[in-house]
């Protein structure tokens, strides 16, 4: 994001922001998509109980950006980023996470990729039980038979705040501390784009505003790609996109968004 890009952003969305200055070298964002989908459509149920829960979508998601997906219940978001993410499958269409159509690849190739190129920060943390908060943090590396650059784990928990918890295990973490160390283990592994799901949720008001600081500081200053589904425009205002879909079709979008401008937008389409 150029310095322009940074003021224009600060003038329209009047939310905090936090500096973050990485200790470790980071690789620009690469050139292109860093996630797409072509024709898409995804079909649950045949005949007259078919649900079409994706129509011909056509969305490029721009690396080094933060993209919310927003719409009413129903509306489609959810199936989308869980396609784009190869956590599902679509029916029709082309899912790609850079160049790589996901549709090409294996079952256990897509474990791969999700594990080695993919994050995901879930509303409802999906930490393990047995391991502390470190081991789950990680977990990826961990299962990829690599050892975290001791720099960067660094930077990251202590950016989130959770150095001190690292000896605990979720049952002994508050609801905001186990999802900063679920976004800890997102981002542990540098990859291409991190997918949040509801990420604030089921967080207060100040956990969830502290979780979307930090979203927003890995893309302005390490070039992360964020993909953010939500229902609140007070967290889509942190995004340098906002896409809306409606019964399976994008149907409006706005870049630089506000809260006042999303709640107009929400209104108009009957949310």
């Amino acid at each position: 994001m150029t310095a322009g890009d940074k003021a224009r952003a600060m003038a329209t969305r009047h939310v905090p922001t936090t500096s973050f200055a990485p200790s470790v070298t980071t690789t620009p964002p690469a050139v292109g998509p860093a996630a797409s989908v072509r024709h898409a459509s995804k079909i649950y149920g045949a005949g007259v109980t078919a649900v079409k829960a994706l129509d011909d979508v056509f969305l490029d998601l721009e690396a080094g950006r933060f993209t919310a997906i927003m719409g009413p219940s129903g509306s489609g978001k959810s199936t989308l980023m869980h396609c784009l993410a190869g956590l599902d499958t679509l029916s029709s269409g082309q899912a790609l996470i850079g160049t790589t159509d996901l549709a090409t690849l294996t079952d256990r190739e897509r474990t791969v990729l999700r594990r080695d190129r993919l994050g995901f920060v879930f509303q409802a943390f999906n930490l393990l039980p047995t391991l502390t908060a470190e081991e789950n943090i990680t977990l990826p590396a961990d299962l990829a038979g690599r050892t975290p650059d001791p720099a960067w784990f660094n930077t990251v928990v202590e950016k989130l705040n959770v150095r001190d918890r690292l000896r605990h295990r979720p049952s002994e973490l508050s609801g905001g501390q186990q999802q900063r160390v679920a976004v800890a283990r997102a981002v542990i592994s540098r990859p291409d784009v991190v997918f949040a799901d509801e990420p604030t949720g089921a967080l207060d008001r100040k956990a969830g505003l502290e979780l979307l600081q930090f979203l927003r500081s890995i893309v302005d200053d390490l070039g992360q790609t964020v993909v953010m589904v939500t229902h609140d425009p007070g967290a889509a205002a942190y995004a340098d996109r906002v896409v809306f879909l409606v019964d399976g079709r994008i149907v409006e979008e706005m870049r630089q968004p506000t809260r006042q401008g999303l709640l107009e937008i929400m209104a108009r389409l009957g949310e």
